[in-house]
């Protein structure tokens, strides 16, 4: 473990947080003389979820042996700085934790952080002993708490499934995929099929804002030619409205059993909540494939592809 600076001064933004979910506000006082884990995340990102079941695993195995797990929930993009969003977020996810909202990355700038997600560990004495960012290490992550505790023991088994199961590196090909134009990068305006790989194209009429591309009218439709096992995309339905139902192609045809969390064989789902979607998960052998999505209803906002 290494020392990186006083997590003291770091947890003393959480004197100025006043909105908790799951907990009432702790502060540095509070939480000084128990080893402290601060996990920022921000719900819609697929690297986060991921790592979720080990650190419920964590909070669970060790908070009655003097582990505090706070997670700081510093927002990507503007739905989740929404309040109710977050609290449905954190329902649906299980998550049981005190969760701190950083809405405006006080807490964030405390600790020089630059990443979703990052995992620190504070001391009894108020030091930083340990870090992390990105997904992975979590033995390593574990066995640290241990140390701090004072305790050795086997590390919590963890089976983590479904959309938090890890990517597969050996075959991921593709990269995250920003849709806004603040972040856009290989937008083709050839259309589907026929993109090289890792490019995507909208076909019908969208409007493409700083963090998303937008649907005026319907049908609309995004194509990625991509390389992975898993699709995922975040999506948020039209402010107020109904479900936007929506169905997804592999290669022109449906998906049958690669299909992700979020859709059926026939590649059948709908949009009702600003989050990250799973729509294609190949059970099979990996290689290039044609991604198309088609909306039925305008309004629908598409912000990020992630692959796994």
């Amino acid at each position: 473990m290494s020392t990186t600076h006083s997590g003291n001064r770091a947890l003393a933004a959480l004197d100025g947080a006043s909105v908790w979910l799951n907990s009432e506000p702790l502060t540095a006082d509070e939480l000084s003389g128990q080893v402290v884990l601060v996990d920022f995340w921000t719900y819609s990102c697929v690297n986060w979820l991921r790592t979720l079941p080990y650190l419920s695993a964590w909070e669970r195995r060790y908070r009655d042996r003097g582990l505090v797990l706070v997670g700081a929930h510093a927002p990507e993009f503007s739905f989740e700085h929404d309040l109710e969003n977050l609290r449905r977020a954190t329902r649906e996810l299980g998550v049981g934790y005190p969760v701190v909202v950083d809405n405006g990355f006080e807490i964030w700038r405390s600790f020089g952080n630059n990443y979703w997600p990052a995992v620190y560990l504070i001391d009894r004495e108020g030091e930083v002993r340990f870090h992390h960012f990105g997904e992975g290490a979590y033995e390593e992550t574990e066995r640290a708490i241990q140390q701090l505790l004072g305790i050795r023991e086997e590390i919590a088994g963890v089976d983590a499934g479904g959309v938090s199961e890890a990517a597969d590196l050996d075959t991921i090909g593709s990269p995250e995929t920003y849709l806004g134009s603040a972040r856009g990068e290989r937008r083709s305006h050839s259309p589907a099929p026929g993109l090289a790989l890792n490019s995507w194209a909208l076909t019908g009429g969208w409007s493409v804002g700083d963090e998303s591309a937008v649907l005026d009218s319907s049908p609309g439709s995004v194509a990625y030619r991509f390389l992975a096992r898993d699709v995922n995309l975040v999506l948020a339905p039209p402010p107020a409205g109904a479900p936007t139902r929506f169905s997804i192609r592999l290669d022109g045809q449906p998906p049958g059993g690669d299909h992700g969390l979020d859709t059926d064989e026939a590649g059948e789902g709908s949009v009702s909540e600003p989050r990250m979607y799973q729509l294609v998960r190949q059970r099979g052998r990996v290689a290039e494939r044609d991604f198309e999505i088609t909306f039925e209803e305008p309004g629908v906002r598409a912000y990020v592809f992630t692959f796994g």
